[in-house]
């Protein structure tokens, strides 16, 4: 992508960024919350399962602009096991910033999902149409991967 064509989560994506707000991202510009209770990097519970919800719709220029965007830090490629792309994530920021990301088998972006308190994201194991996602206290995210955005 060149010059400034493309969408906000367009142009963050190609510049190796994400929004800052927690939520899931697609590339047209639509936007949903997501809420993570937990755990983080104090959660007395390490090593269990991630709770994970979407929310409501909310406009993308509005989050960059009042909580701008990270640095995306790849931790992690895994190509998806029916060969329709890969499943990618990380962290950012001071530790605290989980991400995760589906990618066509042409590396477009199908959702980028950022999460401020989960911790970063180290690996991804795929069982089917779910795949399970570890942060690096061994919690676990486990989403359907196999629509348009996760279940």
């Amino acid at each position: 992508m060149s010059g400034t064509a493309g969408t906000v989560v367009e142009r963050l994506w190609a510049a190796g960024e994400a929004p800052s707000r927690d939520g899931l991202y697609r590339p047209d510009d639509t936007a949903r919350d997501v809420h993570v209770e937990g755990p983080g990097a104090y959660h007395r519970d390490a090593g269990q399962p991630i709770p994970f919800r979407l929310g409501e719709p909310f406009g993308v220029a509005a989050a960059v602009e009042e909580y701008g965007a990270f640095e995306v830090d790849v931790y992690f490629e895994s190509p998806l096991p029916d060969g329709s792309g890969l499943l990618t994530g990380g962290g950012g920021g001071m530790g605290n910033i989980g991400w995760l990301a589906r990618l066509r088998a042409d590396g477009s972006l199908v959702w980028v999902a950022t999460m401020f308190l989960s911790n970063p994201f180290v690996g991804v194991r795929c069982e089917g149409t779910t795949a399970v996602f570890t942060n690096d206290w061994r919690n676990v995210l486990t989403l359907d991967v196999t629509g348009p955005a996760p279940a």
